[in-house]
């Protein structure tokens, strides 16, 4: 099958397109997926760079994600603090077709359209279950054919593209699942930073659903597209918080840049809010002071792992058209370096898609 490997950590260099990659073969309990489109995600650029290194301080640019961090570590620079093993076929959105089942699965579930969970939840002899991430600890959707465990194949029933559809499950469930950890509520005002990119543009979206009013972060040239989305105001990336919101303003902020408006961001919370994060663009270390933390009684919540509900509800917002893609541009998938160039330039809204 036509494929990209990720050779190891590094540039553009790093990414092989082939077409002699063998097909997955198929264990118990998983399902063959013909990949119809994929999406293109931080995540994708951060593994490949080693930007998940605890030896790497800076935040994500466009310079590094070209030509890859020299001064990374291997062997933590995996999702889970591990070594990532190579080749690996990355892509952790994908939506495609069922063409063949594992033992086990029932054999009427070929033929579906599906959306792939990008988070396995997999049982392992302790009894715990281990956090599996699609297209980093197991091959991914840059390619014609993926597996995946059948529970973390959801059927999907909507009129969309597969286009359309392949830009919803990485970064809407990263949106869904923090606003979920928010426990976020009609009438509530929340803070939505990077409001341009996947996953902050999910957020004002999915906030705007559940009838929060939304405040969001990003350029001024995205503004009008971010207001689109149902935000209620947008401020520049880098006006200060507590001068443009005031202190102790907002209930809950959804955070995906970090870097050093993160005090200040925690200033603007209301006594008892709550910040949730999945991402660090501007930079993963950030200042603290712990008496905010704990004299205003505020929730720091850390979000990966989806809660067990995220993806569902977030299939059923998709079949009753309660939320809308945005597509930035599509690409073959041998076009990936071009993608990915383009993804680093941030000039455009929306979600750049691959097609195998």
């Amino acid at each position: 099958m036509k494929a990209v490997l990720l050779k190891g950590h590094g540039g553009f260099e790093q990414l092989e397109y082939r077409d002699d990659v063998p097909v997955p073969v198929l264990r118990a309990g998983e399902v063959l997926i013909r990949v119809a489109a994929a999406g293109v995600n931080n995540t994708d650029i951060n593994a490949r760079t080693a930007w998940y290194s605890r030896s790497v301080t800076e935040g994500t640019t466009a310079e590094a994600g070209a030509s890859g961090i020299a001064a990374a570590r291997s062997e933590d620079a995996g999702w889970t603090g591990s070594a990532p093993a190579f080749p690996r076929i990355q892509g952790a959105d994908a939506c495609g077709h069922i063409v063949a089942v594992g033992a086990g699965v029932a054999s009427r579930r070929i033929g579906e359209r599906v959306l792939v969970e990008p988070v396995f939840q997999l049982p392992t002899a302790a009894g715990q279950p281990q956090a599996i991430y699609f297209g980093s600890e197991c091959d991914g959707a840059f390619a014609e054919f993926a597996r995946a465990p059948s529970v973390h194949a959801r059927a999907v029933n909507c009129p969309l593209s597969d286009a359309e559809l392949a830009s919803f499950p990485c970064a809407y469930s990263a949106a869904e699942n923090m606003i979920t950890r928010l426990n976020l509520r009609a009438g509530q005002t929340v803070l939505v930073t990077g409001a341009s990119g996947g996953v902050g543009s999910a957020a004002v979206q999915l906030a705007k659903r559940r009838g929060a009013t939304v405040l969001a972060v990003a350029g001024a040239s995205k503004a009008a597209g971010v207001l689109s989305l149902g935000a209620a105001q947008v401020t520049a990336s880098d006006a200060d918080p507590i001068k443009t919101f005031g202190r102790e303003s907002i209930d809950a902020i959804v955070d995906v840049v970090g870097g050093a408006q993160f005090s200040g961001l925690l200033e603007a919370l209301r006594r008892g809010g709550a910040y949730a994060v999945a991402g660090a663009i501007a930079g993963p270390v950030v200042e603290l002071d712990l008496r905010t933390l704990y004299l205003k009684d505020l929730r720091l919540l850390g979000c990966t792992v989806l809660e067990p509900q995220v993806f569902g509800h977030l299939v059923q917002y998709i079949e009753r058209g309660e939320i809308r893609p945005i597509i930035a541009a599509v690409h073959p998938l041998a076009a990936i370096v071009q993608a990915q160039q383009e993804f680093l330039a941030k000039r455009l809204m929306g979600k750049i898609i691959l097609l195998p």
